[in-house]
């Protein structure tokens, strides 16, 4: 048998995959002429059947309508394009990913479709690409973590953060950092790689966009995680990742409220009755700036219960920003601001 004998079956299942589906066939004499303009291969009719005959022996979910015209069409593929869909819109608002990468990567989602479909994912969505970073490098940054994931090893490297005129400088006048990562998490908008910090002698997170450079990974070996160490149970009683000593706490939250709170600490997170308008949640969390300002953000419909120093530390902060405010409004001789900025 000669190469192009070989050759041909492998090229009648990439013909279509690529331009048939279960609302497009292609006919004996379709797959002849694609396989005479694309590969210059000269094609008998009865042999079309024989190869298609083959690749459906070898498991290929190819189907075959016979009629005095045979159709053939590729029925099944790995994602569907509803989960295909869901893949580029995950791709397109991930803000740590590029938007010309972002682009890459939604153009080899589509071909998974075939032809046809892929002009129906192409479809625009409203994105807010301002935010998109350039940070191209993230995706080796990415791969390395994983690659000392894989051996246990650690890893060594700077963060950065961004000054005044938005210029990228190293965090800590460079200090550098010795982690034993675990895994990565996406949480909100951004990566986290999750894991046993050596400067904190704890388990950690770091933003990996702001990872200055592709890590180091050490001949260290790394430090085993914990038996009883969940990261979902981690990631449920962190905001925005920010790394403050957990602590249980109640809050008294009113029954419009349940889906947020639902969504913040999962569907196993203790709720009780507390009247008829409010209930009780109970759970442990990190009581830290972003938690101060989610709870803010309910405008009394949440508040804590639970415990005094948690109460405390947010009716500080709060008439911090009001004392703050009306200071502003003071020197700026706002009218609105009350006499003697009371």
């Amino acid at each position: 048998m000669d190469n192009e004998a070989k050759l041909r079956p492998l090229y009648l299942l990439e013909i279509l995959r690529h331009q048939s589906d279960e609302d497009h066939s292609l006919t004996t004499s379709d797959l002849r002429g694609i396989l005479k303009e694309k590969y210059g291969m000269e094609t008998h009719r009865t042999t079309i059947g024989t190869d298609i005959k083959l690749l459906q022996d070898a498991g290929f979910d190819i189907d075959a309508i016979h009629s005095t015209q045979n159709r053939y069409r590729v029925l099944h593929r790995d994602f569907d394009t509803a989960e295909l869909k869901m893949l580029v819109d995950a791709v397109q608002t991930f803000r740590v990913i590029p938007k010309h990468k972002g682009e890459d990567l939604v153009e080899k989602i589509t071909n998974l479709a075939g032809d046809h479909k892929a002009r129906e994912l192409r479809r625009t969505l409203i994105v807010d690409s301002p935010r998109k970073q350039d940070n191209s490098y993230i995706f080796y940054v990415v791969d390395r973590i994983y690659e000392a994931i894989n051996l246990q090893k650690k890893i060594r490297f700077q963060m950065m953060e961004y000054n005044a005129r938005k210029q990228r400088v190293l965090h800590n006048l460079g200090e550098w950092y010795v982690f034993s990562p675990y895994t990565l998490v996406w949480d909100g908008d951004f990566y986290y790689m999750v894991g046993f910090s050596d400067k904190y002698s704890k388990i950690s997170s770091h933003r990996v966009d702001r990872i200055a450079e592709i890590p180091e990974i050490l001949d260290d070996p790394a430090v085993p995680m914990p038996k009883d160490f969940d990261v979902n149970v981690y990631l449920n009683t962190m905001f925005h990742m920010y790394d403050v000593p957990r602590q249980t706490v109640e809050l008294i939250c009113h029954n419009k409220t349940m889906d947020s709170i639902l969504d913040k600490f999962g569907m196993d997170v203790p709720v009780s009755h507390w009247d008829d308008n409010h209930f009780l949640v109970r759970t442990e969390t990190a009581p830290s700036i972003p938690f101060y300002n989610w709870i803010f953000g309910f405008q009394g419909l949440v508040s804590i219960h639970s415990p005094i120093s948690v109460q405390r530390e947010f009716t500080r902060m709060v008439a911090k920003t009001l004392a703050d405010l009306l200071d502003a409004q003071a020197k700026q001789g706002n009218p609105d601001t009350p006499e003697g900025g009371q």
